[in-house]
C-alpha cells in the first residue's frame, strides 16, 4: 500500500501503515473537522483518506458517531494544549495575586483564540453531546494529562491560594467562567458577532474577562 496520497489541497499526507489504523482514521477525522466542523466528519471519507476499506475501519469505529466522539475528544485535547502553552508563557503561579489573575486571563484568551483560529475543531470539540463527568475524561486531555475543564479548575485554585478569590466563592467557579467565555466564543464564530472587527472582538474579550475576574 502506498503510504502517501494527495489531500484535497494537493498536499501529501501519511496514511495507514504498520497497523496503526485507528490513529490514521482519527487523524483523517480531525482534518475533516478542521475543514468543515462536526458535520464534515464522515467515516467513509475518513477511510478513503486513510487508504483502507470501510470494513477495516469498522474494527475501530462502529459508525460515524463513534468516530465523531473520538474526534471531539482529540479536539478538546488540542484546546488543552493551547491553554497549557499560554500558561507556560505566563510563568509559574507562585508570585502572588497579580500572576494568578494573569493566568486566569491567559486560559480564557487561549480558549477564545482557539475558537477563532480553528472554528471547525472548536465546534467538533464542544458540540458533541456529553455531560460534566465526561469533561474529566482522560481521552479529552492534552499532552500534560489535563482536560480544558481541569486546567480552568487549576487556575481558579491558584486564585484561592494567592488570596485573590475567597474560598467560599470558589465552588462552581468553573461553570461561570466557562459559560461566559464559551458563550462569547460561540457568538463570535457562529452567532450575531460574526464579522466584527478584530479590535472590537479583542476589546469585548478583555471586558468579558474583567467581568469574570470581578464576578468570581
Amino acid at each position: 500500500m502506498d503510504p502517501e496520497q494527495p489531500t484535497s489541497t494537493g498536499e501529501r499526507r501519511r496514511t495507514y501503515r504498520h497497523g496503526d489504523l485507528r490513529a490514521a482514521l482519527l487523524s483523517a477525522g480531525l482534518d475533516l473537522a478542521r475543514a468543515g466542523g462536526p458535520d464534515a466528519v464522515v467515516l467513509r471519507e475518513a477511510t478513503r483518506r486513510s487508504g483502507v476499506s470501510p470494513n477495516a475501519a469498522y474494527r475501530h469505529f462502529a459508525d460515524r458517531a463513534a468516530l465523531l466522539s473520538a474526534v471531539s475528544d482529540a479536539a478538546q485535547g488540542l484546546v488543552a494544549d493551547r491553554m497549557e502553552a499560554v500558561l507556560r508563557d505566563a510563568g509559574a503561579s507562585s508570585s502572588g495575586e497579580e500572576q494568578a489573575r494573569r493566568r486566569l486571563r491567559a486560559v480564557g484568551t487561549a480558549y477564545m483564540g482557539f475558537a477563532q483560529e480553528e472554528p471547525g475543531l472548536f465546534r467538533a470539540a464542544f458540540t458533541v453531546p456529553g455531560d460534566l463527568r465526561e469533561a474529566l475524561s482522560p481521552a479529552k486531555a492534552g499532552l500534560t494529562g489535563r482536560t480544558p475543564f481541569q486546567i480552568l479548575a487549576g487556575v481558579l485554585d491558584e486564585l484561592v491560594d494567592a488570596g485573590a478569590l475567597a474560598p467560599g466563592r470558589r465552588e462552581g467557579g468553573e461553570f461561570l467562567a466557562w459559560s461566559a467565555v464559551h458563550g462569547l466564543a460561540s457568538l463570535v464564530i457562529d452567532g450575531r458577532l460574526r464579522g466584527l472587527p478584530a479590535e472590537l472582538i479583542e476589546s469585548s474579550r478583555e471586558r468579558l474577562l474583567d467581568l469574570v475576574e470581578r464576578g468570581l
